[in-house]
């Protein structure tokens, strides 16, 4: 059943990815775009999000199990520390770049895209340079 529930959240979460325009990354940018067209509509996306996360949380807090009674692992780090600053720099460098942040670039990517190829190839060679170093460093 959790198998199952996370395919439709998936398939609910890329739909509405589309639905936003945060899979194009033309609109992205164009929301990126502060010195010049910018396009303040994906600000509301983000409102709307932030808010539906909000009521979320505050909800899952009073639970112990999920719906499905599974356990909940939330997380617990609340220290701002370098790499938490230099990994939001490179991720906010690469939308900036490419418009696209991992959710959409795989929305994307099953859209066929030869750009969203191009990112998530990238994305996953550097998610397993972070590995590499990560191992060197604890070794």
């Amino acid at each position: 059943m959790p198998v199952f529930t996370s395919l439709l959240a998936g398939l609910l979460f890329g739909f509405g990815l589309i639905l936003s325009g945060m899979a194009s990354p033309a609109k992205v940018l164009g929301f990126l775009d502060l010195a010049g067209a910018w396009d303040p509509s994906l600000a509301l996306v983000m409102v709307g999000a932030i808010a539906v996360g909000l009521v979320a949380f505050a909800l899952v807090r009073r639970r112990e199990a999920t719906l499905l009674g599974l356990p909940l692992r939330l997380p617990t780090a609340s220290a701002i520390d370098r790499r938490l600053v230099g990994g939001s720099l490179v991720f906010g460098a690469g939308w900036g770049l490419a418009g696209f942040c991992p959710g959409p670039a795989l929305v994307v990517l099953g859209m066929g895209e030869l750009k969203a190829v191009v990112f998530v190839a990238a994305m996953l060679a550097g998610m397993g340079l972070f590995e590499l170093l990560e191992r060197r460093g604890k070794a």
